[in-house]
């Protein structure tokens, strides 16, 4: 440490991993009857959507800024810069939703 306090560092990702956001969905939620779902409520494999902040030099399929569907089972927390995160691979990753067309297929959100 300086005197100035912590020097900021850039942080690059590795291999095939994935930085992204700590999706918004985690915590209550409220059902389509309207009933509130408490945080620690099970849910068996609920897949969830969020934000891709930074990609690794062997990802191939994802870009930064795409939303990507994961499991909350595969996931590492990591806090950088008092902000938490998620790290995965780019194999947990189920479905990618860009502006961009890659193929000709595939379902519009």
């Amino acid at each position: 440490m300086s005197e100035l306090g912590p020097k900021k560092q850039a942080i690059t990702m590795l291999a095939d991993r994935l930085l992204v956001q700590v999706p918004t969905t985690e915590g209550e939620r409220t059902a389509r009857s309207g009933i509130l779902i408490p945080a620690t409520a099970q849910v068996a494999k609920r897949l969830t959507w969020t934000e891709v902040v930074a990609i690794g030099p062997a990802v191939r399929s994802i870009k930064q800024g795409d939303l990507v569907l994961f499991s909350p089972e595969d996931r590492f927390e990591v806090e950088i810069q008092a902000e938490t995160y998620l790290i995965l691979r780019e194999r947990d990753i189920h479905a990618v939703a860009s502006d961009r067309i890659d193929t000709g297929t595939g379902l519009y959100l």
